[in-house]
């Protein structure tokens, strides 16, 4: 008789988003696989309350502490406990039974949680890449330390990392990421300074959170994984190379020393990725929606206008000076984006906050924790400053 591995016990941080609802979709196919052992939101009450008592999770957390009340009292008589702020959030990941955390909170906000969960030994299903954006040295020395595994969920870091499987021992040459061009590709600055938050919010491939979907509407979303793929591979700046492919049915690409190439492709849907991370080293079945070349006859590639798209640029300035920069673009660039879906900001002048702030803000070589939650929240004043 066939022997079913024990049921994986999974920690999701953020599952009311974008990606913790499909990963929640993910456990439901595979209810002999895994469970939930804690769900956290950030003010959804209403979904997480949802949510909370169809998986029966052990623990939940809402970092918005007004809904505290609402959430405990709902929770309660299913005996399942209720912790409510951001301190709640960055210790639900010690409890002793859990053995995968999906960090799938967006931003800075999503740090340091994931310190916390691999100080408590835990492996992590990376979708918040703004954690390795602003502290990419500290999380990798810091799972290297304790011998946590970091899988990651970004559609092409996966896409790397199922290219890299088997390979490990081999040099990479370069890595491709692919990008979409989001909606406005091949428009002009011209173009681009009209643009409006209705515009922007409508992506053509990917259905995603509105601080994602204005990160790839302008390149910022590329420019990140950028800096995140530097981290989770290894690699220098002058390894990754990004490439416009608007199909958006290669993720990615990895390129060996001898010059074979591999990509990973599929129709894009979160879910195989979350998967893939939940559930490595094995790949699960799924009733997922299969490619299919003649639906596709051609694919096209292109270079990223970094001129019209000036983040992506910045992203590799940023990269390249090190230390607290890439700290300093992500969160300028996390009030610039906030200040533009409050109609406060164009379109354009979001880079123009993001490029002033690398300009004006003290450079540090080698930071510590404490020197990165500094220049967050000097990056944040000073970016707001420039906007008023």
């Amino acid at each position: 008789m066939e022997q079913h591995p024990e049921k994986r016990h999974i920690a999701i941080l953020g599952s009311t988003g974008s990606i913790g609802t499909q990963a929640l979709e993910v456990i439901e196919q595979h209810p002999d696989r895994f469970a939930v052992e804690v769900l956290t939101a950030h003010r959804n009450a209403d979904l997480l309350i949802q949510q909370s008592l169809k998986f029966k999770p052990n623990a939940v957390v809402i970092v918005d502490e007004a809904q505290y009340d609402k959430v405990q009292q709902a929770l309660d008589p299913h005996d399942i406990k209720v912790y409510a702020g951001a301190k709640s959030l960055a210790s639900v990941v010690e409890i002793e039974s859990i053995e995968l955390v999906l960090t799938a909170t967006v931003g800075y906000a999503g740090l340091l949680p994931t310190i916390k969960a691999i100080e408590a030994n835990k492996h992590i299903a990376l979708a918040n890449k703004e954690t390795l954006v602003v502290a990419g040295e500290i999380i990798t020395k810091l799972a290297q330390k304790n011998g946590v595994n970091l899988y990651p969920v970004d559609s092409e870091h996966s896409a790397i990392f199922q290219c890299l499987v088997g390979e490990f021992h081999n040099p990479i040459e370069k890595i491709i990421l692919t990008a979409s061009g989001g909606p406005f590709r091949g428009k002009t600055r011209e173009e681009l300074a009209k643009v409006t938050k209705a515009q922007a919010l409508k992506h053509p491939n990917w259905d995603m959170g509105a601080k994602v979907t204005i990160d790839s509407a302008s390149l910022m979303n590329k420019g990140l994984e950028v800096m995140e793929a530097k981290w989770l591979f290894g690699l220098q700046p002058d390894q990754i190379e990004v490439i416009v492919h608007p199909q958006s049915i290669i993720h990615s690409l990895v390129q060996f020393q001898d010059g074979s190439m591999k990509a990973q492709l599929g129709l894009p849907d979160m879910r195989i990725p979350i998967q893939f991370a939940l559930n490595y080293p094995e790949r699960l079945p799924s009733d997922f929606p299969r490619f299919n070349f003649l639906d596709y006859p051609e694919l096209t590639f292109e270079q990223p206008d970094t001129t019209a798209f000036r983040n992506l640029a910045l992203s590799y300035d940023a990269m390249q000076r090190g230390g607290n920069m890439p700290c300093v673009l992500n969160a300028a660039n996390e009030i610039a984006v906030s200040e533009f879906l409050r109609d406060k900001l164009g379109f354009l002048n979001m880079s123009d906050v993001v490029e002033e702030c690398l300009a004006r803000m003290p450079f540090i070589s080698h930071p510590t924790y404490e020197d990165y939650v500094k220049t967050d929240e000097e990056t944040r004043i000073k970016a707001l400053e420039l906007i008023e």
